[in-house]
């Protein structure tokens, strides 16, 4: 298989999938290196392919549902609440953003879709020597939401406001 037709597989596996795919897992499938992955991947973000790196792989993302931003604040020890609340609705969280004083508006994809990915995502965070983006902005912090429906986002927002977490 040539450095092409790589490129294309890989486009491939990831609109296939239904869940973040690693470059390891990626460069196993390929029998290359993952370095070649993370390389390819660069290519065809370049080439104009919608390839989204999370914590736990590439993604291409698909959203279905209403895509929604919602204000929030909240202490670090609150984050996997907030989190599970916001899957419990069928929701994902797609993003977080901040407004850094110097840099502007930072993003970080996320991309948590059920109890299992926060946990996840929260054990990521607490075997980091990283800090969230919401550290900088003392937890003022925006996220993109994919609701199944009108009415999962409104339970949404009223069970973010009754935990004092719905910046208004």
């Amino acid at each position: 298989m040539n450095a092409e037709q790589r490129r294309s597989q890989i486009l491939r596996l990831l609109q296939s999938a239904d869940r973040p795919v690693s470059a390891a897992s990626l460069a196993g499938q390929l029998g290359v290196s993952r370095q070649i992955i993370v390389g390819d991947v660069a290519l065809l973000r370049a080439g104009g392919a919608d390839i989204t790196a999370t914590p736990r792989g590439y993604v291409i993302l698909r959203c279905a549902g209403l895509m929604r931003r919602v204000a929030v604040q909240h202490r670090p020890d609150q984050m996997e609440q907030e989190l599970n609340l916001i899957v419990d609705f069928g929701c994902t969280v797609l993003d977080v953003i901040v407004d850094h004083p110097v840099y502007g508006q930072l993003t970080g994809r996320l991309d948590l879709s059920s109890r299992y990915d926060v946990a996840e995502f929260i054990h990521k965070v607490s075997q980091s020597r990283s800090h969230p983006l919401s550290d900088l902005t003392e937890g003022i912090h925006i996220h993109t939401v994919s609701c199944p429906s009108e009415t999962a986002w409104q339970g949404l927002r009223n069970a973010l406001e009754q935990a004092g977490f719905l910046l208004s």
